[in-house]
């Protein structure tokens, strides 16, 4: 049984156990356990086999012992109690947005929904309306979502580029350090540092293909494999990654790498601009389309990337600005950008600590912060109205304000830890602190957590208010996305964006791998209007700084090169960018 199918069969026992009134930590255990499941590099029924489930993060002894009942038996004996009690199609209906377990059991219990079709009926109906708690807005966002929902599978096709790089890196790992391989490289979505990616593409030059290609499939993380021969193989792992391995002579190999890193459409521009130019763009090689009379037409192969871009007369093109978004003509008039990159970032301005909802406490992240070689990091744990609970009041802020000077008194020299909070962003745009303790900090940033589904307009006047706070520093994650779970909610970022530029206030790049919020469209529409965007990682635990990666990554994506990124500079620069220094030298006599 695939780690997929396990991870399937928890998911629904935690549904299950949510429709039945249960504990919530105990679904969400569940719920936990399934995504460790799901996303385990090796074989979880192999793990079981040798009585290793518990060393799984979230996986516990009663756990333990239904994934092997269901790999016995083929079902989970608690769960089958549940569906005797509830029909088993009710759980899909809680894969309609907005509509939870609690409703869902609710709907059932009440008008008699037991599926998608029987709620889709409710709804046409009007049969919805008459519940206490959900109302006719209610029903119509049950028709909209129900128009949206994709099939079933369809959103699991695509992963998180977090969930696919590390897979990634170990198979190319295990590639580079085979005898018979030369140069290896993951190509496609991941290389250009997309934020999901529907498989994994590896090129590879070999001396003897054949053995390559049959130790990839023998890899221990391959659940999976197809045909090992002389040009590759494709696996799946245990995972449910695909894995394309293309094996090439090194001559054609700068051919291979450019055309299967993609995307498409910068693909579709370069063939055009070939084709203009007598020549033909394929992974085989650059072929002359209209050779001299009498001669054959000569194929250019190239080692290098590099070659095929100087055939078409351009420069090489970085890999995540190839989405045809103009990188093409940019190229043709010198004009690409030299873009940020990991080593430009000088500090971190949002994460949390145990005193919120982090996993370690100020003095580890502190240390971590410094390991990575930054010169200033700010503690912004969340305010009192977030909504998730494990809140800072004002009472334990004024308080963590002065444990952080306190840090900095023995600080190591060059580094400084910044007090600073994560303020939510009330329905009017009002902060949860009062201005006397905001004024204390040295660093707000303000986002929003609650109410999602306010209008467009409405969030956007509520964002712009916090914006126009003389305190608040930065905007943070600004459209609530959830990559793959939730949609961004209606903000109209343009105009965010010429408030924050028109009040110095910065617009973060979230790198927390399910946001990446704001996106690289976004983040280059925002840097374009004049807002500093200050690329952070929200990270919830020691572990979580180094998604500094993604949110550089969807700078990249977006154009930005390191001065249009606030946090590239030393502290002497950046204290000045805040709008709160501003303040206090326009109060100094």
């Amino acid at each position: 049984m695939r780690n997929a199918e396990i991870a399937a069969a928890l998911r629904e026992l935690g549904i299950l156990y949510e429709l039945d009134g249960a504990d919530r930590f105990r679904v969400l255990a569940y719920k936990e356990a399934a995504r460790t499941i799901q996303d385990s590099p090796v074989s979880v029924e192999q793990l079981a086999r040798e009585d290793r489930l518990q060393e799984l993060p979230g996986v516990g002894k009663t756990l333990a012992v239904k994934v092997v009942a269901l790999l016995e038996t083929g079902e989970i004996p608690a769960a089958e109690k549940l569906k005797a009690k509830f029909p088993p199609t009710l759980v899909e209906v809680t894969r309609v947005p907005g509509l939870g377990a609690k409703k869902v059991r609710r709907l059932h219990d009440e008008v008699g929904v037991t599926d998608l079709e029987s709620l889709r009926d409710a709804a046409e109906q009007q049969r919805i309306r008459e519940l206490k708690g959900f109302g006719a807005k209610v029903e119509e966002r049950v028709l909209a979502e129900l128009e949206a929902l994709p099939d079933e599978g369809e959103e699991s096709e695509r992963r998180l580029l977090s969930q696919v790089l590390p897979v990634a890196e170990e198979l190319k790992a295990a590639i580079e350090s085979h005898p018979a391989a030369g140069r290896v490289e993951v190509t496609g979505s991941a290389r250009r540092w997309a934020e999901t990616c529907k498989d994994i593409d590896i090129i590879a030059t070999s001396d003897d293909p054949g053995a390559l290609a049959k130790a990839v499939a023998e890899h221990p993380l391959v659940a999976q494999a197809g045909s090992a021969g002389e040009k590759g193989t494709s696996v799946v792992t245990h995972a449910g990654l695909k894995v394309d391995l293309r094996i090439t002579p090194a001559r054609t190999f700068g051919n291979l790498l450019q055309h299967f890193t993609g995307s498409m459409e910068h693909n579709v521009e370069l063939r055009e601009r070939a084709l203009k130019r007598g020549l033909s763009v394929s992974e085989h090689g650059v072929t002359e389309t209209e050779p001299k009379k009498g001669k054959k037409a000569r194929v250019h192969t190239c080692e290098d990337e590099a070659g095929v871009y100087e055939l078409l007369g351009l420069p090489w093109i970085e890999p995540e600005l190839r989405e045809g978004r103009g990188e093409i003509e940019a190229a043709q008039s010198g004009e690409l950008p030299e873009l940020v990159t990991l080593g430009d970032i000088r500090g971190d301005l949002h994460s949390h600590t145990t005193l919120s909802d982090g996993r370690n406490t100020l003095d580890e992240m502190a240390e971590a912060a410094r390991r990575r070689g930054y010169a200033y990091f700010a503690i912004t744990d969340h305010s009192a109205s977030h909504g998730f609970g494990d809140h800072v009041d004002a009472k334990a802020l004024a308080k963590r304000i002065g444990e952080i000077a306190k840090w900095n008194e023995s600080a190591p020299k060059g580094f400084r830890l910044l007090a600073g909070s994560e303020v939510n962003i009330g329905t009017k745009g009002e902060l949860d602190y009062p201005d006397e303790l905001l004024a204390e900090l040295d660093w707000v940033v303000a986002s929003v957590h609650t109410s999602f589904r306010i209008s467009a307009t409405a969030m956007t006047e509520r964002v712009i208010e916090a914006i126009e706070h003389p305190l608040v520093d930065c905007i943070g994650h600004l459209t609530g996305r959830l990559l793959l779970r939730r949609e961004p909610y209606g903000v109209d970022v343009e105009r965010v964006a010429g408030a924050a530029a028109a009040t110095g206030t910065m617009i973060e790049i979230n790198g927390n791998p399910n946001r990446r919020d704001i996106n690289e469209r976004h983040a280059r529409l925002a840097a374009e209007a004049g807002v500093m965007i200050a690329c952070n990682t929200d990270a919830h635990g020691v572990d979580t700084l180094e998604n500094m990666q993604y949110a550089v990554a969807t700078a990249r994506r977006a154009w930005l090169n390191a001065r249009q990124i606030a946090n590239t500079r030393p502290w002497r620069s950046f204290a000045p960018l805040r709008k709160r220094h501003g303040l206090a030298r326009a109060k100094a006599p």
